[in-house]
């Protein structure tokens, strides 16, 4: 991090936004030689806060804490899920969404990446990607033909798994008929296994810490507390980007050979309207000068899912403040106490009646009570304090389209997220399926009688008006996606080389690129999209 005594307004490339991406993107191009100004709106990623894997749970419970490192977004009312309005956490920090997510390293199915390259995207294949991963990852089991070693990404298994996760796990196995997978981000995904997650050590690795921090590369300079206004683009070209400083100082950071945008779903794509690139008449609404007419905020779409909480006594842990308290005191005594995982330890893909080629549930399972029916108010939600394990019920090829758009001209004002959740029946029908699956799955002999009560939904809501129920329970999974889609027609924003269409020197590395979504948690995705970018820059 820089002192604002020695700020640089001149490098080489400008990268926007120090998330999963950006981050990535710009280590990489800093250790070709080249000269990298990192601009983040958040301020630095060095407290416990966001560098303890366990603090996800305070974090994500208390408000008050979370707004310290969250944008604050929400998205209109949604007009499928009883108008509700439903939050949309955003990591506005140093790491990003990397630094406050649940950790959880997942790639997505090959057969996602092999979607997108048969769509024209050239490059961007499961050959061609898996091998950008190899480079980020240092996978605890070593390096193969699938899995890297040595990489900037710690990814190991949870250390502390519970009796109730190792069952379900069986379960699983034995109710779907599924196998017990040891990899899953290796040749075969379907199936059930332990969550892997970036952390080792009791140590968050966000894109900061494995990129920045672990990093020593004296060509780059990390700018926090900095809002991006706009692109400067100038005939036909990106030049640089008007920023704010901290203090409402408004400069221009000027860039000698290109701007990337790693701001995020929601931060790329209304950078660039702010900038003049995006629909014409759109723009044309705030008074905005149009410099290339592109689908910009279009194809908005995300991962949902349905919780389901059930009393299990071998869960462990319970959500209790007291509880909490003590773990804390072990962490920074001794060590080795909760905190030093992710609340999540099983993960499985497994197939509704809807599924094609892929699995299309995914099912997240962590030893603790959950809140019900939903988190929609920002307020601290109470959970049952007994010990419990949930598992959720995961929408992963949303099948429904939403747009984001500007709400004004203001930099600084949030922009309408309209994801038109569960616009497409299927995706109601998927969720549903999957409460079902998992009421089966706790049935099993593998759980002895360890299962002693459905906490939540409730056994009120069965097959028959379970539908229903998942419009007020569904909630989204923070895995927004494709504002900013690589393409080769006319739906495109980005080529498969990630420039913006019609704007030379101006590219967008992150989650918004993604034309369709993959079948997993969507960070280590987006940290192999900031990477590639920078290959495909110093290529």
């Amino acid at each position: 991090m820089t002192d604002k005594k020695t700020l640089r307004d001149e490098a080489d490339y400008v990268v926007v936004g120090a998330g999963s991406a950006g981050a990535a993107a710009a280590s990489r191009l800093a250790e070709s030689g080249a000269s990298v100004i990192l601009l983040e709106a958040g301020k630095k990623d060095t407290s416990m806060l966001v560098t303890k894997p366990g603090m996800i749970g305070p974090m994500h419970a208390d408000p008050n804490i979370k707004k310290r490192v969250d944008w604050g977004y929400y998205t209109t009312p949604q007009k499928h899920m009883n108008n509700r309005v439903i939050p949309q956490t955003r990591g506005k920090v140093v790491g990003g969404s990397s630094s406050i997510n649940g950790l959880l390293w997942v790639r997505g199915n090959r057969a996602n990446y092999d979607s997108w390259a048969a769509e024209g995207n050239t490059g961007w294949d499961a050959d061609s990607v898996n091998e950008v991963y190899k480079r980020v990852e240092d996978f605890e089991d070593g390096a193969n033909d699938y899995r890297g070693a040595g990489g900037p990404i710690k990814v190991t298994r949870h250390t502390q798994r519970t009796e109730a996760s190792e069952q379900f796990e069986q379960a699983t196995a034995d109710t779907l008929g599924v196998k017990i997978l040891k990899d899953y981000n290796a040749a075969e995904q379907e199936g059930i296994s332990h969550f892997q997650q970036s952390a080792l050590g009791g140590k968050r690795y966000s894109s900061s810490r494995g990129y920045i921090t672990n990093g020593d590369v004296p060509t780059l300079q990390v700018q926090p507390e900095v809002l991006v206004r706009k692109v400067v683009i100038e005939n036909g070209r990106a030049t640089g980007v008007e920023v704010t400083d901290k203090g409402g100082e408004r400069r221009t950071i000027r860039a000698g050979k290109e701007v990337i945008l790693s701001a995020g779903v929601f931060g790329s794509a209304q950078i660039l309207m702010l900038s003049g690139v995006g629909p014409a008449a759109h723009l044309a609404e705030h008074g905005i000068e149009v410099k290339a007419d592109l689908p910009v905020g279009d194809n908005l779409h995300d991962h949902l899912f349905v919780p389901t909480t059930w009393i299990m006594p071998n869960a462990v842990h319970r959500g209790k403040a007291s509880y909490f308290a003590r773990g804390l005191a072990k962490e920074l005594t001794v060590g080795h106490s909760f905190l030093e995982n992710s609340v999540f330890e099983t993960v499985g893909f497994v197939r509704t009646s809807l599924a094609t080629d892929v699995p299309d549930l995914q099912i997240h399972v962590l030893p603790w009570a959950y809140p019900s029916p939903n988190q929609d108010a920002p307020v601290r939600h109470k959970v049952d304090k007994r010990r419990a394990l949930t598992v959720m019920s995961t929408l992963i090829y949303p099948r429904s389209r939403g747009t984001l758009r500007l709400a004004s001209s203001d930099p600084s004002a949030a922009p309408l997220i309209d994801m038109n959740y569960l616009a497409e029946p299927g995706d109601q029908q998927v969720l549903a399926e999957g409460v079902e699956m998992i009421r089966e799955i706790m049935k099993s002999a593998a759980f002895g009688n360890n299962v002693t009560a459905e906490l939540h939904p409730g056994p009120e809501y069965d097959a028959a008006n379970m539908k229903a129920e998942v419009l007020n329970r569904a909630t989204t999974v923070y895995h927004g996606v494709g504002t900013c889609r690589m393409g080769v027609d006319e739906r495109a924003v980005v080529g498969p080389d990630l420039r913006v269409r019609g704007i030379d020197g101006l590219r967008v590395a992150d989650a918004s690129i993604m034309p369709s979504i993959i079948g997993g948690n969507t960070n280590a995705p987006s940290i192999m999209i900031g990477d590639k970018c920078a290959e495909l820059v110093l290529r």
